[in-house]
């Protein structure tokens, strides 16, 4: 037992020490502001007693999603290129259609 928990630890070295430099920090950050996003949308929902996606939930998808697309191709990792580059297109688009209701709700 002692050696499986000396291989884990050595396992667990290898890959969050070991490897740890400026990309896999950049990732760590890109991961936790995409995480944010669902924290914001998750007390937005349990304030209004109802389930909302603010502003600021496409904000973190929008920082998150961007900075896990430069990880991804510093990583040259093609299912993440993919992955976050179509969720950029939709993140930048619901802003755009929130943006739009918004101008069209001061201007009524």
């Amino acid at each position: 037992m002692a050696d499986l928990f000396a291989q884990f630890a050595g396992w667990l070295h290898d890959v969050f020490v070991k490897q740890l430099d400026f990309w896999v920090i950049l990732g760590f950050v890109a991961q936790l502001m995409f995480t944010m996003r669902f924290v914001v949308q998750w007390l937005a929902s349990e304030k209004a007693k109802a389930s909302v996606i603010p502003v600021a939930f496409w904000l973190f998808s929008l920082g998150g999603g961007f900075l896990l697309l430069v990880y991804s191709i510093a990583r040259q990792d093609p299912v993440f290129i993919a992955g976050q580059g179509l969720g950029l297109l939709i993140y930048i688009r619901n802003l755009m259609l929130i943006r739009k209701s918004t101008k069209r709700a001061r201007s009524d």
